[in-house]
């Protein structure tokens, strides 16, 4: 739901404090409403490696950033990015960040893990919170703490059930966690900082097509137009969405991204279990529930803080 997660992006700085309007909530809703159906996109690429829709979603991705930046008069923020030495870093480990947690969510959508990926989505805002406890010293209230351990115990379960970690899901929220906790330090927009992650991984994704091109092993350009359309439609499903959302970000409040943020992850599991058919144990059962109870814990304090407010 990554920048584009394929789901739920970092709040950018400028994230409006003061209250909602209506414009940021329908453009948030059309950017997580646009995340929640991208596994059926990416269904539709399970024949193609992962390695290579990442690639495409970076080429295809470019050309869509360079227009939004010409469009909103931003290019001063990326050419002071691309001459500094600390940005360029920063870019550099956001923009590898991000093409693995691509890589895994497109191989988990493909190989029949989309439960796996919903799962690491929904545990992403608790991550984030441990993230803030550990690295910022943050001090973690009483419910979030509780909630944070709701999340453990989900995840116990889930190794004990299976015999392993869950690492698809894991996998996913760490990248993802991560990737925005460096990213809210990059001190440039989301969309200047999409562009910039993009324009750094453009080089070695336009290499690898090339590669797979002369080596007969791509599925671009090889008489299927059917992969062709798909595979550049990549960008518009990446650049879209987070596009549609830094527009809504900045109308909202961070409590009213926080309960959105949810939408995405929600529309994943039903399309996991009742359009994927992926299997749905009993003790699947448990551990989302669990998930949802922290997620209920955690969000509850916002909700009520937000009614108080208007009262």
């Amino acid at each position: 739901m990554s920048d584009n997660s394929p789901l739920p992006h970092p709040v950018p700085p400028s994230a409006s404090q003061s209250g909602d309007s209506p414009a940021g909530f329908l453009y948030a809703l059309a950017a997580y409403l646009l995340w929640g159906f991208l596994p059926l996109y990416m269904k539709a690429l399970g024949h193609i490696p992962p390695a290579e829709v990442v690639a495409h979603r970076v080429l295809w991705s470019v050309p869509i950033a360079l227009l939004v930046l010409w469009g909103t008069g931003r290019w001063q923020d990326l050419r002071a990015a691309l001459t500094s030495v600390r940005m360029l870093g920063m870019g550099l480990m956001t923009a590898a960040l991000i093409s693995v947690n691509w890589g895994i969510y497109v191989w988990a959508i493909g190989s029949g893990h989309a439960l796996d990926a919903a799962l690491g989505y929904y545990i992403n805002p608790l991550f984030s919170i441990f993230l803030g406890a550990v690295l910022l010293r943050e001090k973690l209230g009483r419910t979030q703490m509780g909630a944070i351990l709701l999340a453990a115990v989900a995840v116990g379960i889930l190794t004990w059930d299976a015999g392993r970690l869950p690492v698809v899901a894991l996998s996913l929220t760490l990248t993802w966690g991560f990737y925005a906790f460096l990213k809210r330090r990059l001190p440039i927009g989301p969309n200047q900082a999409f562009t910039l992650e993009v324009l750094i991984l453009l080089a070695p994704a336009v290499g690898f097509i090339i590669y797979l091109g002369t080596t007969g092993t791509g599925h671009f350009q090889v008489g299927v137009a059917n992969d062709d359309l798909l595979l550049i439609g990549c960008g518009i499903v990446t650049a879209g969405p987070l596009m549609i959302y830094a527009n809504g970000a900045k109308r909202l409040t961070l409590s009213t991204i926080a309960i959105m943020q949810y939408i995405a992850p929600t529309m994943i599991f039903l399309t996991a279990v009742f359009v994927f058919g992926e299997p749905f144990s009993q003790v699947k059962l448990m551990a989302f529930g669990l998930i949802w109870a922290a997620l209920v814990i955690y969000s509850l304090p916002m909700l009520v803080g937000r009614l108080r407010a208007k009262t």
